[in-house]
């Protein structure tokens, strides 16, 4: 074995070599930290921080280390990794693990475990980490939130998550849906059902803009190795609106290394998104290959059963009761998100407390009207569409369809209906909505649906029962 100062000689030439192919960005985070640990046969040991920065090393500067450890020790030279990892147990072991497939093909992984130096700003101090806030609402729980048809799928994988974190086959588990949907409240449900059932498992809630602020502070601050250091100690990591990762270059690049650790140990990844992975733009197609891995599942809009279980369940909340057609009027007004109607509800109970009204339909409709634009002419043509299609369960996209399956045609004639009976649109127009429908289609649907009310006595109950609803809708 050659002496130590011989070692890092032999490292110091490595570095000057090195430091000529690299910026010198690049080589104070990623050479600089790097520390020479023993030579023997032409095999020099390097110490690297963690695995995270190991992978690093030989994805982006294989080629550089070998031009190095060439010119030093020949063809002959090899190259080792030991690695300084978070203490696990009260003794240390070592062990060696040739690493297979790596464009070197002779390095090996040599792992000390032993404790490791974390520096500010992303510094845990080992146990302290679970002491760390998880930035989650502790407010957003499964408990308070509304499962319907709407999001059943998405809340019974996120509730499959919550109770085995990492070991499902739901990891990366991904939530897609519109604005106000309920994405965030469900993902840190999840993480919230984790820290009750797992207190020592470290989950951590960050939000994609926030996280690429915290990797340019990084970059800016010569930090980069701290931030990854710092996500890589995440037992459970939630991110929220990853379609913002979009175009970030750096900052996926950072991100994939750090899911592929969490995800490789066995840590559960939590994701949410506008749209499903297929559809993000602007992402490396690596990093949406694993967004792929585990489960995606979407949040719709409510339907109107959902939207009444979440009037309910909010004004319980509140300890505020009202009667059944004010909630009815609500969950019809208010179609859109769980957002929007939540915020219509804290409207409602503020407008009834400050002018000390009690809740009925005529203060409902009148706080309405200051939040939702157009509310006097409130069924418009897509309305009545997607009101109709949810009753007859079909989709609105089928009644503009060329479709003539018996139970399609009845509901867009009933839709074409509502239009001619609850809109000033001339029968080309409602036509036009209908798929491009020449208007002596509408003249038959609306002869059709007559006709059916005046022999039909079941099919004249339903058009009675839609009609109320969209008298109360329009009132």
């Amino acid at each position: 074995m050659l002496i130590v100062k011989d070692c890092k000689a032999v490292w110091n030439n490595c570095l000057r070599i090195i430091k000529e192919s690299v910026g010198e960005q690049s080589f104070k985070t990623w050479f600089e930290p790097i520390v020479p640990v023993m030579l023997q046969n032409d095999v020099l040991t390097i110490q690297v921080p963690s695995q995270f920065f190991y992978e690093w090393l030989e994805e982006h500067y294989v080629q550089v280390l070998r031009r190095a450890i060439d010119t030093e020790l020949g063809a002959d030279g090899r190259l080792e990794y030991s690695l300084m990892m978070e203490k696990e147990s009260e003794q240390s072991k070592t062990f060696v693990n040739q690493v297979q497939g790596k464009p070197n093909g002779n390095a090996k992984f040599v792992n000390y475990n032993s404790p490791q130096t974390v520096k500010s700003p992303f510094d845990l101090k080992g146990l302290d980490k679970f002491s760390f806030s998880s930035q989650l609402n502790v407010n957003y729980t499964f408990d308070t939130f509304i499962e319907g048809d709407c999001n059943r799928l998405a809340r019974s994988a996120g509730y499959a998550v919550a109770n085995k974190p990492g070991v499902t086959s739901f990891n990366p588990l991904m939530i897609y849906g519109g604005v106000g949907l309920g994405k965030t409240h469900l993902v840190q449900a999840i993480g919230n059902r984790i820290k009750q059932n797992s207190p020592d498992k470290f989950v951590l809630y960050v939000s994609s803009e926030k996280f690429t602020n915290q990797f340019l502070d990084a970059i800016k601050n010569n930090n980069t190795q701290e931030f990854a250091n710092f996500y890589l100690q995440v037992d459970v990591l939630v991110i929220d609106d990853v379609q913002f990762l979009s175009g970030k270059e750096k900052t996926q690049e950072i991100f994939f290394h750090i899911f592929n650790h969490l995800h490789q140990s066995g840590k559960q990844i939590i994701m949410t998104s506008d749209c499903p992975p297929k559809d993000l733009k602007g992402l490396q197609e690596r990093l949406l290959s694993r967004f792929k891995w585990g489960l995606t599942a979407d949040l719709q809009q409510p339907d109107f059963e959902t939207r009444i279980a979440i009037i309910r369940k909010k004004m319980q909340s509140e300890g505020v009761e009202i009667s059944d057609s004010v909630v009815e009027y609500l969950a019809y007004s208010i179609d859109t998100n769980v957002r929007e109607l939540e915020g219509v509800l804290i409207s409602l109970i503020a407008q009834s407390s400050l002018t000390q009204k009690e809740i009925d339909l005529e203060l409902a409709k009148q706080t309405l009207q200051s939040i939702v634009q157009n509310i006097e002419s409130e069924v418009g043509i897509d309305y009545i569409q997607k009101f109709v299609a949810e009753f007859f369960n079909v989709t609105v996209d089928s009644l503009k369809a060329k479709t003539r399956k018996r139970e399609i045609v009845i509901a867009r004639q009933v839709a074409m209906y509502f239009a001619k009976e609850y809109t000033n649109l001339s029968l080309k127009s409602i036509g036009f909505h209908f798929g491009n429908r020449d208007h002596s289609t509408v003249i038959h649907a609306l002869t059709s649906v007559n006709d059916l009310m005046d022999t039909d006595r079941k099919f004249n109950a339903t058009m009675q029962e839609l009609i109320k609803k969209l008298k109360l809708k329009a009132a």
